[in-house]
């Protein structure tokens, strides 16, 4: 899902109807919020908005229309395309058990698209086992930067 629709991290929400059409789509966030450290992520807003939508479907007030689902899946560019099957190299050679060919692979993914979290991650967890601390450092370099997109639930209709 997250290469199919271009999300830059997981956990990401994406809801799903029972048409199997995609209502609400890339949204960063826990069922609540939760403390790591200093950082907060996810929101005790975001729970309440899906139970909305659970009992009240396309009525819901946090249901979006296929145009706005379509215009929240972010283009990439040519090298963030690139990025993907470069990063799936990477996977394969590593599973072969060549970790040089490998890390060169993942390397250049993560060049294409820095902002990929999903690289980041994947890497750090398949080869060094240090995920948490590597994401913790990367996390806190962001600063004030937002890790994700603030949800969009207080001013819906």
């Amino acid at each position: 899902m997250s290469s199919l629709y271009n999300l830059v991290n997981v956990p990401s929400g994406i809801w799903v109807d029972e048409e199997g059409r995609i209502v609400r789509i890339n949204e960063g966030t826990y069922s609540k919020a939760l403390r790591f450290g200093s950082t907060v992520v996810g929101s005790d807003d975001y729970r309440p908005a899906v139970r909305d939508w659970v009992l009240n479907g396309s009525a819901s007030r946090f249901a979006w229309s296929p145009r706005e689902v379509a215009d929240r899946i972010r283009e990439r560019t040519p090298d963030e395309a690139l990025a993907e099957p470069t990063f799936k190299l990477g996977v394969y050679f590593h599973r072969r058990g060549d970790e040089e060919l490998a890390r060169g692979y993942w390397a250049e993914a993560q060049r294409l698209f820095p902002d990929s979290w999903n690289f980041h991650r994947q890497d750090w967890h398949l080869t060094e086992g240090m995920g948490g601390p590597r994401f913790m450092e990367k996390r806190e370099a962001l600063g004030d930067e937002p890790y994700y997109a603030p949800l969009e639930l207080a001013d819906a209709p």
